[in-house]
């Protein structure tokens, strides 16, 4: 009976205990559960500078007012299919003649008013209007065509306000990777701008022109962006806008533009002369790999001369279909696009010497530069 009465008081001393030290020291019930809160003072923050905005609003701003809209009209002949009792008997054919319109871009060069577009936009038109960004129109003339870089110069005559005109950059500075700018009409929508970066530069055998020199962007080209401008993001043209890889081949991001470089030649030629004069010596050459060199019994691949023009320099030099050209005045030969720029590089009036290898026999030719004659201009 002492021990449970014993008992019953320790147990009683004991809760009084724990109650004065909870009383004491609060904190001492709530280790391992939730953290006692914590007051904080509101005061100022530190201040931290805001992220950098990316932006080519000023490079847009410099380079869109020298874009325009080219719109163009062509006659066409079409043949009109035959009524059904003609199957069945004879009959002549027949033809209608329709108006076709056709969209592209391009862009002002200078404060005469010449406008530098593609060949392929204004080929075959009847008539010509270019459309401003500050919503001026104006009738345009056809200055000149130059169907080898597939580049054309139109003139424009208007009144004030001053023309806004391009500034020309350089694209021999251009780096893969740069960021560059497509300003043009793609699909009737006026001054739009898309970006990407430069993917190549000097690209050749795309097969739009006969001289082809190519910066190649991943900076969406669509119809009606041809003959816009490529510009840096300083707002200076350092290209064309020329052609894309057709997407329903399952390619993307693949446009190609002119160096402008290779531009202001052109229009410098086109706007003297009319036309753009080049060396020619009547010669056609292709490039052989080892396989097709094998097949037709020749000593090494290379650039091959397929055929030369009756009466042309080349033949009149000595040069024959089946030759493999080795050299062009001592500079080895890479490929059949080189080979006619670097001819077309001459003056007419001017020799070339040209290295060639005819079977086992290495020979030495020297031609006289002349001019073509007139292509579809």
């Amino acid at each position: 009976m002492r021990g449970l009465i014993f008992l019953a008081g320790s147990i009683v001393g004991g809760l009084a205990l724990a109650f004065v030290a909870v009383m004491v020291r609060p904190d001492l019930i709530r280790r391992g559960g939730a953290p006692t809160p914590v007051t904080v003072v509101a005061g100022p923050r530190p201040s931290q500078p805001a992220p950098a905005r990316v932006t080519y609003s000023a490079a847009v701003d410099r380079a869109a007012p020298s874009v325009v809209n080219v719109y163009t009209k062509q006659l066409v002949v079409e043949r009109v299919a035959p009524p059904l009792g003609g199957v069945f008997g004879d009959f002549l054919p027949q033809y209608r003649q329709r108006i076709q319109n056709t969209l592209g871009s391009g862009v002002i060069v200078d404060e005469a008013g010449h406008i530098v577009t593609n060949y392929h936009v204004i080929a075959n038109a009847s008539s010509v209007l270019v459309a401003l960004a500050d919503g001026r129109v104006a009738d345009a003339r056809v200055v000149g065509r130059d169907p080898d870089t597939d580049l054309a110069v139109l003139k424009i005559d208007l009144g004030p306000p001053p023309l806004p005109v391009a500034t020309l950059g350089h694209s021999d500075r251009l780096k893969v990777g740069d960021v560059v700018l497509a300003i043009g009409s793609p699909m009737g929508l006026s001054q739009t701008v898309t970006h990407g970066i430069v993917s190549a530069t000097s690209r050749q055998h795309v097969g739009v022109a006969m001289l082809e020199d190519f910066i190649q962007t991943d900076a969406p080209i669509n119809s009606g962006n041809s003959g816009g401008a490529l510009v840096d993001t300083s707002g200076d043209l350092i290209g064309i806008n020329t052609a894309m890889v057709a997407k329903n081949l399952g390619v993307e991001g693949i446009g190609f533009a002119i160096p402008v470089n290779m531009v202001r030649g052109v229009v410098s030629d086109i706007i003297a002369n009319g036309r753009v004069i080049r060396g020619w010596i009547g010669i056609a050459p292709q490039d052989i790999n080892e396989e097709q060199a094998s097949q037709l019994g020749l000593a090494q691949a290379g650039v091959l001369l397929v055929y030369v023009d009756v009466g042309s320099p080349g033949q009149e030099a000595g040069l024959r279909p089946g030759d493999l050209l080795l050299e062009i005045d001592g500079a080895p030969t890479h490929s059949a696009q080189d080979t006619l720029a670097s001819i077309a590089a001459h003056k007419p009036g001017s020799t070339i010497a040209i290295k060639v290898l005819r079977g086992r026999q290495t020979l030495e030719i020297k031609a006289a530069v002349s001019e073509q004659g007139p292509r579809a201009r």
